[in-house]
């Protein structure tokens, strides 16, 4: 049976037994497959609502760019900034979420991320869009800390693999259907038009996701005062180990998304409403292979789903700019969706791993070492992409090979319950 904290509705009728033909069975069960918890429902909910108002857009935010006068190498930097900011929020970010509570943290992200989506909303040329980007980024960047330790609070070792699994799930949802809907309302609206009705709706959405974060109710875990290298001297040999092979596999992928939405548009010339249905196809791949590759892992340990995940990293680039054709290309996406299948597992070896009063910390700490490291990646890209638009394709593919045999030569060992 699954724990629930105390508060839970209907907790006091979990020790007992239920009859077989009653609902509520039925519900207990799948709460209990899903490793479903009202901490980790509320924070995966929030994230739920802003991905379907981000998701119309996001994926569109390069042409945006280059409707507003951006060039192709400024598309590339824009990139970079992304992974600029994603590195220096991850530490504040759990920092944060340690000293604060996971609710109040969440709270003031979400704030912050609304600011940025009206910066957008209101932008008149390319500049403003990376102002927009430095308060945007604080719900995805800081926010990351604050799920992984929410994660890592409310469910043991065991079943975090799972609660990952569902978190990543109602993550990728959205991502299947607001692209669609984002590129009809762009195809019908113009790329300007359609990208600010895409904000004014995620502006709305913002808003009725706070009561979701109200009802969290985990406490803050730490009033130390651990420093920053406290926390690195924390990470286990094997942490240290997953951050390097992790870091190639991200520069695999910093270099060579930011683009794929130009290199399929403009170079393999396919319309921007069928680019929707190609992200479509990846997300829909991602969903349809998480509770699969989470039960998996918990049968055949963590390495091999992991070793799967950064195999597809580094095919996904190289297959799309292979592809002859939309089916072709059909292809490819569904390689980028696979490349999900570990994740889950990934995130919970990084939780395992950390220290549960540094939790939070040690994730932000994590994620702003592999950032930082591949914030060049995107600039380099659009360096590459001058010399020949494959090129950046090519070299990510190659880096995502290293970043593989990385892994399967150094991490040895399967992370260990708290």
């Amino acid at each position: 049976m699954i724990p629930f904290p105390a508060d839970h509705p209907g907790s006091e009728n979990l020790e007992r037994p239920i009859p077989k033909s009653t609902p509520a069975t039925m519900s207990q069960r799948l709460a209990g497959f899903l490793s479903f918890e009202r901490n980790v429902g509320a924070a995966s909910g929030a994230v739920f609502l802003l991905g379907l108002g981000e998701e119309l857009w996001k994926k569109y935010l390069p042409k945006y760019l280059e409707s507003l006068g951006a060039s192709v190498p400024v598309v590339g930097l824009f990139g970079t900034a992304e992974d600029f900011f994603d590195a220096m929020y991850q530490y504040p970010g759990g920092w944060f979420a340690d000293h604060w509570g996971r609710r109040k943290a969440f709270l003031t992200f979400l704030a912050a991320a609304a600011v940025g989506y009206l910066i957008y909303f209101l932008s008149p040329s390319w500049p403003y869009l990376f102002l927009g980007l430095a308060f945007v980024m604080v719900w995805q960047s800081m926010g990351s800390p604050a799920i992984f330790a929410t994660i890592g609070d409310a469910l043991p070792a065991e079943q975090r693999a799972m609660g990952f699994t569902v978190y990543s799930i109602l993550k990728r949802v959205p991502m299947v259907i607001s692209p669609l809907v984002g590129g009809l309302i762009i195809a019908a609206m113009g790329i300007r038009s359609g990208i600010r009705a895409g904000l004014s709706i995620t502006l709305l959405l913002a808003l009725v996701s706070v009561p979701l974060l109200l009802m969290m109710r985990l406490p803050p875990t730490s009033a130390d005062a651990v420093k920053i290298h406290g926390v690195w001297k924390s990470f286990h040999a094997v942490l240290k180990r997953l951050l390097i092979s992790d870091i190639a596999i991200r520069t695999c992928e910093g270099m060579a998304d930011v683009f794929t939405i130009l290199y399929v548009t403009n170079i393999s010339g396919i319309p921007i409403a069928r680019y929707g249905v190609l992200v479509a196809v990846q997300l829909a791949t991602a969903i349809l292979v998480y509770i699969p590759s989470a039960k998996l892992a918990e049968r055949i340990g963590r390495k091999p789903v992991v070793i799967a995940t950064f195999v597809c990293f580094a095919m996904y680039p190289v297959a799309v700019v292979l592809a002859q054709n939309f089916t072709q290309l059909i292809g490819a996406f569904v390689i980028g969706g696979l490349r999900e299948i570990g994740e889950p597992a990934r995130k919970a070896m990084i939780v395992d791993f950390a220290a549960p009063q540094l939790r939070a910390r040690t994730v932000g700490l994590y994620y702003l070492l592999r950032s930082f490291s591949i914030t060049p990646a995107s600039a380099i890209g659009g360096l590459l992409w001058k010399i020949h638009p494959s090129a950046p394709f090519f070299t990510a593919g190659a880096i995502g090979l290293i970043g593989t045999l990385l892994f399967a030569a150094m991490v040895d060992a399967e992370p260990q319950s708290q």
